[in-house]
């Protein structure tokens, strides 16, 4: 058995707050991390910290980017747990998006849509929950999220534990002090 993270967060960004305005939820933004140091730790968002109308595939590190631009950023961290091989499809399918990140595009129209319920889907571009979504399906071989995604809806997931939630710059997990009980998405 492999465990892997869902990491919510709430920057405070413009675009955050335009995000927290439709959706009225604490989180905005979703990335899928492979560890639980969170140094593995992707999603599709901005490619550089100070330029908010760039964005695509990102690996994401605590301490350097947007989240140390934004060092007031709030999270919550999520454990679930699955099969080796889910976990190995799981790091294919990022592996194969490092390797050529250049052809991943942020769906920034998808993004704007979701506010009004409606979804734009385009080859090769995603937003951050659309992204974390295909990663999970595509890797699991199971449908698990609405059709239209948004960060909360990774709280429905089954199986899904909290191990984590205050400000994202003091997370440090203690695998000794673990909060949740430990069950496999099948």
């Amino acid at each position: 058995m492999k465990e892997i993270y869902i990491v919510l967060t709430h920057t405070g960004t413009a675009l955050s707050g335009i995000v927290k305005y439709y959706t009225k939820k604490k989180y905005t933004h979703v990335s899928i991390a492979l560890d639980s140091d969170l140094k593995e730790l992707y999603s599709f968002g901005r490619l550089n910290p100070y330029n908010p109308y760039k964005g695509g595939f990102i690996h994401e590190e605590l301490n350097k980017g947007t989240y140390a631009r934004f060092k007031n950023t709030i999270s919550a961290v999520y454990l679930l747990t699955i099969t080796n091989n889910q976990y190995k499809r799981i790091c294919s399918m990022i592996e194969e998006m490092k390797e050529d990140k250049s052809r991943y595009k942020f769906n920034i129209i998808g993004l704007f849509l979701v506010s009004i319920n409606k979804k734009y889907k385009r080859e090769n571009r995603f937003y951050c929950a659309e992204f974390v979504k295909y990663i999970l399906e595509s890797s699991l071989n199971k449908k698990l999220l609405p059709e239209i995604v948004k960060p909360m809806d990774f709280l429905e997931l089954k199986n899904i534990s909290l191990v984590y939630e205050g400000l994202l710059m003091n997370y440090e997990y203690n695998q000794n002090n673990k909060i949740y009980e430990t069950n496999v998405i099948a």
